[in-house]
């Protein structure tokens, strides 16, 4: 089913009718798939329902060519080559398709440059690729919005977020719900949210903004919405030339346990929002709380670098 958006409220500022497929799942953790199943994915998962957006993987020796949808950067004449990181054995305990995240301590999150939201101002849906530091792709990420959602609301705008892997398999659903944050931005009602499900339908987690003056902070919950990190930015994520650093912490604030890290592209980073993040954990964190950080790093993205630097800083002063 594709999402779709009902006719607008004629009143002005109403929220959007965002319906979509994606329900909010029960919590707990996923169970593992069943033993000799092939590929290590579960019976249910289903590939992606709109196949034009999804890049088209076919598996040729060690690399898998990626074909990406017309229009999208980068847009070679030909499949291009994509070297995907050797798939993990199955692990107990491990939601399917994050055994990869297991073998890491970092990942890398490169969003697709989009030359027509540059020239036209046209907000098309944003792809991200994520790669290790071999260069290898880990997953590929596709925002699932309509035209109407993603031009009407921009930074504030509901999504759901599908990350595949290299079989073209959903792995994992992130959802943002519509806050609207013209009314009283320290309402509890207009904070943000992301809802992560690993597999999807399966809640591990949420990723919650808390109201500060000074910086961004957020708090990572478990499937019980109960706090288990926490998320500090830095007083200005506006900076020109320099990286953007978002410290991940124990609850005590005294442990620092990662990072999320905006980094800075030059001329890019300035005239668009083809962002590059570096994110870091620990190699024996939890693999659903790496997941997490992951989530956090997409909700980071949207609320603050979604936009040229001026629309950003009249949109979230």
């Amino acid at each position: 089913m594709e999402n779709q958006i009902k006719s607008p409220d004629p009143r002005p500022g109403a929220p959007p009718e965002y319906s979509s497929h994606f329900a909010p799942g029960p919590p707990g953790s996923a169970v593992p798939p069943p033993a000799g199943h092939p590929g290590g994915l579960p019976v249910g998962y289903y590939s992606p329902h709109q196949p034009t957006t999804f890049p088209l993987y076919m598996q040729t020796g060690g690399s898998y060519p990626i074909q990406y949808q017309p229009g999208k950067y980068p847009a070679p004449q030909h499949s291009a080559p994509i070297v995907w990181m050797p798939m993990p054995t199955v692990m107990p305990n491990c939601p399917p398709g994050l055994e990869y995240l297991a073998q890491l301590d970092n990942i890398h999150v490169l969003q697709h440059f989009e030359p027509l939201e540059m020239i036209t101002g046209f907000e098309t849906h944003n792809t991200y690729d994520i790669k290790n530091n071999l260069g290898q792709m880990v997953y590929f990420v596709t925002e699932d919005t309509d035209d109407y959602t993603r031009n009407a609301y921009r930074t504030l705008r509901p999504f759901v977020l599908r990350v595949t892997g290299c079989m073209g398999r959903e792995i994992m659903t992130m959802q943002r719900p519509f806050r609207c944050t013209c009314c009283c931005f320290c309402c509890p009602s207009t904070r943000q949210e992301l809802e992560v499900q690993c597999p999807p339908g399966v809640t591990i987690g949420f990723v919650a903004e808390h109201w500060n003056l000074c910086r961004a902070v957020y708090s990572i919950q478990n499937e019980k919405k109960e706090d288990m990190m926490g998320v500090l930015g830095p007083c200005s994520t506006y900076g020109c030339g320099s990286d953007s650093v978002f410290e991940v912490i124990s609850l005590d604030g005294v442990s620092s346990i990662g990072s999320i890290t905006r980094k800075w592209n030059g001329v890019l980073s300035a005239m668009s929002d083809a962002d590059h993040f570096e994110i870091h954990f620990p190699l024996d964190l939890d693999v659903t709380m790496k997941a997490m950080i992951f989530g956090a790093c997409f909700l980071i993205d949207f609320m603050y670098f979604e936009s040229s630097p001026p629309q950003r800083s009249s949109t979230h002063n």
